[in-house]
């Protein structure tokens, strides 16, 4: 995989693609910057699968990483944010803009691995999907294979935007085929609803959030897995798990 890394700090950069270089997943660091402005200079001139991974701090100079990830939108580019600042508003934007992760420094590189091999992973399962072919028309029926794609390729969606409100029409848009057509593949092949995929998803995320940031509120993590709405997301996560988020959290300190 292509990764491209952003940080004002030079050892954090240097760090970084040492740390990169000792995993045995076929990395590439084919740009490190010290800012968004010249990171995202070379972003713009990559072709369409020329960039797998996008990792960047918040705060640099000319343009910050929330800047810079605003302009990776529509791209399949995952990016993985990195901070000193263990700030809400700085998560809450980062993962709203379908942020794969958000790390605080100093970098652990167990969970740096583990979300590489996650995106490798789902890089893999969509390397033969619609690469230079024209959209798939919703009358026309699918291959098993290209069905097995569109399936996959929806599943990276709703991982990387669990935490934006759910667009059904942009999604199948994006897949190239009708909402409706694309609801009964998905039940289909997966045995479960768009909706209840989504809900799964986001409340494992939220159980990440309690784990792993204990000091986020429960409107906070509610907002950052896509619901505006913390009573909701108490009911609903209580529903799922068989506890609400608070005893969730104390169970797992």
């Amino acid at each position: 995989m292509n990764i491209i890394i952003a940080d004002d700090e030079e050892f954090i950069r240097l760090g970084l693609e040492k740390i990169l270089t000792k995993m045995d997943l076929d990395l590439k660091v084919i740009g490190s910057y010290s800012n968004g402005m010249d990171a995202w200079t070379h972003i713009s001139k990559l072709g369409d699968g020329e960039l797998d991974v996008l990792i960047t701090d918040i705060k640099m100079p000319m343009m910050d990483g929330l800047k810079l990830i605003e302009h990776l939108r529509g791209k399949r580019i995952a990016t993985i944010v990195l901070s000193g600042f263990s700030d809400f508003e700085y998560a809450r934007k980062a993962l709203r803009y379908g942020v794969r992760d958000y790390l605080l420094k100093p970098v652990d590189k167990a969970n740096l691995y583990e979300q590489l091999i996650k995106i490798k992973q789902e890089r893999s399962d969509l390397a033969s999907d619609y690469k230079g072919e024209t959209a798939v028309k919703a009358a026309e029926p699918l291959s098993k294979e290209k069905e097995h794609h569109v399936i996959e390729q929806m599943k990276v969606i709703l991982e990387e935007e669990y935490g934006k409100n759910f667009e059904m029409e942009r999604i199948s848009e994006t897949v190239g085929m009708s909402a409706n057509y694309l609801s009964r593949l998905f039940k289909q092949e997966t045995g479960m609803t768009l909706t209840d995929y989504l809900i799964d998803i986001r409340i494992e995320k939220a159980k990440q959030f309690l784990t792993d940031h204990p000091n986020l509120k429960n409107y906070e993590i509610s907002q950052l897995v896509g619901y505006s709405d913390p009573v909701y997301f108490n009911k609903l996560f209580k529903k799922i798990v068989g506890e609400t988020p608070k005893d969730y959290k104390g169970k797992h300190r």
